[in-house]
């Protein structure tokens, strides 16, 4: 049986840690290519999404609060002003040191805990267990795939493997 602590920290560590290797190979292609720093940043898929910055910005919160409110404690608060793939590689990385914090007492045994937490309507509320893999994952996994795609679409050489990251084998 899965715990609730391995199925969201170390997920969500992973993933990210994945997306900031992900957001390394755009800095490379952009310097290789001589593209200024921020524009992968502002570079969305399409006009009425989210660009690149918001996309990792939003994978990390999502990281930092549902982590955050399984543990019953309060996430760091960070300013979403990261302007270049260096921020964003670093925002990454902060997030992982903070869910890195986090131990599995903290964690485990949270499937029937109510969480509640904001949204542009209003507040909702789920049981644990649903929350984390009917929400929280769901959206941590759209954000880093989007944020994928627009390196991708922007002529980032990634494939599937930078995007799962290195697979422990026995």
């Amino acid at each position: 049986m899965i715990s609730m602590y391995q199925a969201s920290v170390p997920v969500m560590i992973r993933a990210l840690e994945n997306l900031a290797a992900i957001l390394a190979k755009g800095e490379e292609h952009a310097k290789a290519k001589n593209i200024a720093p921020e524009v992968f940043a502002t570079s969305r898929l399409f006009p009425d999404m989210f660009t690149l910055a918001k996309q990792v910005q939003i994978a990390s919160d999502v990281s930092k609060g549902a982590a955050s409110r399984l543990a019953g404690v309060e996430p760091p608060s960070y300013e979403d002003n990261e302007a270049d793939l260096a921020q964003l590689i670093e925002r990454c990385r902060k997030t992982v040191a903070y869910l890195k914090t986090l131990k599995p007492a903290q964690i485990d045994g949270t499937e029937e805990k109510v969480v509640t937490w904001p949204m542009r309507s209003g507040t909702r509320s789920m049981k644990g267990l649903p929350y984390l893999v009917s929400h929280a994952l769901p959206n941590v996994y759209f954000h880093v795939t989007t944020a994928y795609n627009i390196l991708r679409h922007n002529g980032v050489e990634l494939g599937k493997q930078d995007f799962l990251g290195k697979l422990e084998t026995l």
